[in-house]
């Protein structure tokens, strides 16, 4: 992604924050996305993809009392290839320690929070959604409400993640939503690649974006790169800023 334009606070001009049809998407609250009773299920590929993706919606069915099952399918240890600090022995062991912080930033009861590592390799999920399928598909029951990164996201591991859950919450009789993570990092020229037609706007309050923006930042690995070896931050700036906005979308 080689965004051109800058907004006036001199930001990239990426779909996020420049795309008009952010102002126009319709307005859900969370009865409506989760109904009375069901269940919550967050799939997320890598460490960290549940907080950018849900972590407002996650607070608030936390405080309404519904049930939250995660999936967290690989354990993020291939995020710095080569790089002697951040090795996948030890990222193997740091990054769960970073998600138990981050949930517990955003104020989940860590005590009975349902949370499955599936233990995949990171960065080597595309030849696998038939067994991702499989894994997720002994976690849903009928009537969950599935979120998962958006299938046409664009990293591979997004993607392929997110269609095995679309698959296993059709066989279980759940309900699916995609959530995108990177295709709002897109140039604003590549806006018209979004679904807006299946876009919902759920809002969030100041301090359900300032803990889920806490908790963001609970993910030390992946807040710096390495340079030299070529290594950007896995959590740039830019994602950093548009965590704090105040709303999350999903697709329907």
């Amino acid at each position: 992604m080689k965004p051109s334009l800058l907004n006036e606070h001199g930001l990239p001009a990426q779909i996020w924050n420049s795309a008009p049809q952010l102002d126009n998407i319709p307005v859900i609250n969370t009865h409506s996305l989760v109904p009375a009773g069901a269940r919550a299920v967050v799939i997320a590929p890598h460490p960290g993809d549940e907080v950018v993706t849900c972590g407002g919606l996650l607070q608030l069915l936390s405080s309404l009392g519904h049930p939250l099952q995660l999936l967290s399918i690989t354990d993020g240890s291939a995020s710095h290839p080569g790089s002697r600090q951040w090795s996948e022995q030890r990222l193997s062991v740091f990054r769960p320690q970073e998600s138990v912080e981050a949930l517990r930033r955003l104020g989940l009861p860590m005590h009975s929070l349902k949370w499955v590592r599936g233990g995949f390799t990171d960065n080597a999920l595309s030849d696998q959604q038939s067994q991702l399928t499989e894994f997720i598909g002994r976690y849903l029951r009928p009537g969950d409400v599935v979120f998962s990164t958006w299938r046409k996201d664009g990293p591979a591991d997004h993607e392929v993640v997110g269609r095995a859950s679309f698959d296993a919450a059709q066989k279980a009789g759940a309900t699916y939503h995609d959530v995108p993570v990177w295709a709002w990092h897109w140039p604003e020229r590549e806006q018209q690649m979004i679904p807006w037609e299946r876009a919902r706007k759920l809002r969030l309050d100041t301090w359900t974006v300032a803990r889920k923006s806490h908790a963001t930042h609970a993910y030390a690995s992946q807040l710096k790169g390495e340079p030299a070896i070529g290594i950007a931050p896995l959590l740039p700036p830019v994602l950093l800023e548009r965590m704090r906005l105040p709303y999350e979308i999903v697709f329907f």
